[in-house]
């Protein structure tokens, strides 16, 4: 991918600090007997690939494909809102690239492949729990629509690694894994970053150019406008990435500068989470349970914050504040408009209407009187009647099944109640055929979310050598929008046990 760009050939395993390049050359490391658990066949398709081209000994880094210059990326980044320095990939290598049928580049990258120089002292492994989650997930959500890093296979190692998964001082050993990831670029915020920070503004500028020659050559040479240009297209794709994510409800868990792509893709699935109970302060992760600085209902505002600091590490290559601060305001209007769509389709509504704001606030207040299942609710509200003759218990009944607690507090039914008979009237005013209103909703409104007490259940079995789970996982994932009758456990709210176990709703970074 960076062929152009400068890589060192340094001790390929030995930490150290990286200076002058933009990643290193790494071998993966092999491991004991790779073995294919699973596959996408769609992104096989994309790819140009069959069967025989999934070879374990390649997807596990045992064994290269012809041309291949494996590398390790070289960024930093800044971690729960402290700058970190100098990151990198640990545990990630690149092979290289291929050329899809249709003429796209893609970067293939192995996840878990063994040390680079940026493990920083730790094995560069990964386990099956997280690589089946970063699996499934990467497939399910660009299947849900959203822009992200996808998975060609999943493969065992057949070596065991030692994590602690709690962090509670207890290590045990785990099966490994290895994720093939692919993406047209693995470039993040921190790439850029990293450089400003250390001062090498001639690598910055080199890096910049590449990168706008290669993935936006419609602004053309690097100038200082078509660097402030290229921050602007960077806000508008991470705006509209912010309201996809917050339109399924997904918490992505580690928003550090690192973890946010140029390109505006979902990458890096680590502690990641879905809304159950409707709560914007939730966290998936356990690291971030006492700050709450990558909840819900905060994520909009980080990617503002991490934008900023991507736009100081252009600033080299401006030379003025000015022009960077229009650009960074691209993204509140983008965000604003993108997200108001958004949940205008959730409600089913076709038109925009003044007091809709409030209208939007005022189902946020309804949805905190009680525990209510994020995706269950607006995937019932479809069935709610929007009749002016429709009583209290015909306009709750359909969404019963998305309260967690059956007893409702009166105050909470009457809440709610009074949002329901207002949609209702909004509805009205639109006067179009209710199929077509429930359509669009059931078009916008997901059945399936990878939720992560089924993410758990399918690794148990994967981790006694049943990967059943993980293709029934697999299956549901590709269509999310149709609500799937043979499958409608996977359509249902969590269930009780699974509030507190671990790897069911908070889980750590341990990977």
């Amino acid at each position: 991918m960076l062929a152009h760009l400068p890589f060192e050939e340094g001790p390929p395993q030995t930490p150290r600090q990286v200076m002058g390049a933009i990643g290193s050359h790494a071998q993966p490391t092999p491991v004991a007997n790779p073995r294919l658990l699973v596959a996408s066949l769609e992104l096989m398709e994309t790819l140009g690939l069959d069967a025989s081209d999934l070879d374990p000994e390649v997807l596990a880094g045992n064994r290269l494909f012809p041309g291949s210059v494996p590398t390790a990326a070289c960024y930093g980044g800044h971690q729960f809102g402290n700058w970190a320095g100098q990151l990198g990939d640990g545990r990630a290598i690149s092979l290289g690239d291929l050329q899809a049928p249709d003429g796209r580049m893609w970067e293939l990258q192995l996840k878990g492949a063994g040390p680079t120089p940026y493990s920083r002292g730790a094995d560069g492994r990964a386990v099956l729990r997280s690589s089946v989650r970063e699996f499934l997930c990467s497939e399910a959500m660009h299947h849900l629509g959203v822009p992200t890093t996808r998975a060609l296979s999943l493969v065992a190692t057949g070596d065991d690694v030692v994590r602690d998964i709690l962090y509670d001082g207890n290590p045990a050993p785990e099966p490994g894994a290895i994720v093939c990831r692919v993406s047209p670029s693995f470039l993040r915020l921190g790439n850029f970053e990293l450089l400003a920070s250390r001062r090498d503004h001639a690598l910055l500028e080199r890096l910049t150019s590449y990168t706008l020659e290669t993935y936006f050559p419609h602004l053309g040479e690097r100038t200082p406008a078509s660097v402030v240009a290229f921050l602007r297209e960077v806000c508008t794709s991470t705006a509209e990435l912010m309201a996809h994510w917050m339109r399924v409800g997904f918490v992505h868990g580690v928003m550090n500068t690192d973890n946010l792509s140029v390109l505006g893709l979902t990458i890096d699935y680590g502690p990641y989470g879905w809304l159950e109970g409707f709560d914007p302060n939730w966290t998936p992760n356990t690291t971030d349970a006492g700050q709450h600085r990558y909840a819900y209902g905060r994520q909009p505002a980080v990617a503002m914050w991490n934008l900023t600091r991507f736009a100081e590490a252009l600033y080299p290559m401006v030379g003025e504040t000015e022009p960077l601060e229009e650009a960074l305001g691209v993204f509140a209007e983008v965000y604003t408009d993108a997200h108001a769509r958004d949940v205008r389709a959730k409600l089913g509504l076709f038109t925009e209407q003044a007091d809709d704001p409030d209208l939007f606030e005022g189902l946020m207040t309804a949805l905190q009187a009680t525990e209510t299942d994020f995706t269950l609710f607006y995937r019932r509200l479809s069935d709610v009647p929007v009749t002016a003759d429709a009583s209290e218990e015909e306009r709750l009944e359909p969404l019963q099944e998305a309260i967690y607690d059956s007893s409702w507090a009166p105050s909470a039914k009457r809440s709610l109640d009074a949002w329901l008979e207002r949609y209702a009237a909004r509805v009205r005013t639109e006067g179009r055929d209710a199929s077509e209103r429930v359509a669009w909703m059931q078009q916008n409104n997901p059945w399936f979310v990878l939720r992560n007490y089924l993410a758990h259940e399918a690794i148990t079995l994967a981790e006694a050598g049943d990967v059943r789970g993980v293709e029934r996982l697999m299956d549901a994932l590709k269509t999310p929008y149709m609500e799937q009758k043979e499958a409608s456990d996977l359509g249902a709210k969590r269930p009780e046990w699974a509030r507190h176990k671990a790897g069911c709703s908070m889980l750590s970074c341990s990977s």
